[in-house]
């Protein structure tokens, strides 16, 4: 999908501010920086629940998009079948012995709706994602991620995502992972690997990578915003932690949780630009 078709879909977010304050430091600057992206990087709409007007413009939005690729099916059906393909998929794996199983998004929706054609499948993907989830870089992203490769910070990826979460790069920073500074071996996105956070398969999998770029788990710092799918398995991993709470929308603190009730991340990070400060 090009640049121009997913304009329309573009609007403009701005993060609401939380309650925590900026906390912890670090010894030593980081060798690497591994990032989660939804709620981290980019603002994610997806917790906006929005007032009733804002609902019935998405609803409007999915009506056309189906029906645009004719498929003569409300809403709220659409969104059923979803929800109950992806729990059926989520089953099979488990049974697999999968712990917290990932499912590859256009193949759902080739069973939901009937696509013959894996490229119609993610077109309708792409765009349904775009409209249920707007997202929209966080302030500063860019200029963030440019000051730590020019510190000479290796940079890398752990994130749920699915096949269209790299394209957020190109449309927003105009380059793949890898033009901006992503190292091509330090991207993990769930959909690969079949496994999702807080799972620590891909936690583990980054730290293995590391060693063999001669970097210690503890001299690589991962920031999530969320305690139990980003901080948990990061500090099992032996990663330093960062927990991301920019936006209010996104930040999962997770405190009735109790594997969350103790667990302290090194640092709390108000703002992406303040990243390069805590060393």
């Amino acid at each position: 999908m090009q640049r121009i078709e997913v304009e329309a879909y573009i609007v403009p977010l701005q993060p609401q501010a939380t309650h925590l304050q900026r906390f912890g430091h670090l010894a030593t600057k980081p060798q690497c920086i591994l990032f989660d992206i939804y709620g981290t990087l980019f603002i994610s709409g997806s917790g906006d629940i929005g007032n009733l007007q804002h609902q019935r413009e998405k609803a409007n939005q999915l009506e056309t998009l189906l029906n645009r690729y004719s498929r003569n099916l409300p809403p709220e059906e659409l969104n059923k079948r979803l929800i109950k393909r992806i729990k059926a998929e989520h089953q099979r794996l488990r049974a697999d012995g999968i712990d917290y199983p990932e499912v590859q998004i256009d193949r759902i929706w080739q069973a939901v709706l009937n696509f013959k054609d894996q490229a119609r499948a993610r077109r309708f993907a792409l765009e349904y994602e775009m409209i249920v989830n707007p997202v929209y870089p966080m302030p500063h992203l860019e200029q963030t991620l440019r000051t730590c490769c020019n510190q000479n910070i290796v940079l890398g990826v752990i994130s749920n995502a699915q096949f269209y979460t790299s394209y957020l790069f190109q449309w927003f920073l105009n380059g793949s992972p890898q033009d901006i500074g992503f190292h091509p071996d330090l991207q993990f996105y769930s959909y690969r690997m079949g496994v999702a956070k807080p799972s620590i398969r891909m936690f583990e999998s980054a730290c293995k990578r590391l060693n063999k770029m001669n970097i210690a788990a503890h001299a690589a710092l991962y920031i999530g915003n969320d305690m139990l799918n980003d901080m948990l398995p990061a500090q099992k991993a032996g990663l330093q932690t960062g927990l991301f709470a920019g936006d209010r929308r996104s930040l999962r603190l997770r405190k009735t949780h109790p594997d969350c009730a103790n667990l302290r991340p090194d640092l709390i990070i108000t703002a992406l630009a303040d990243i390069p400060t805590y060393w």
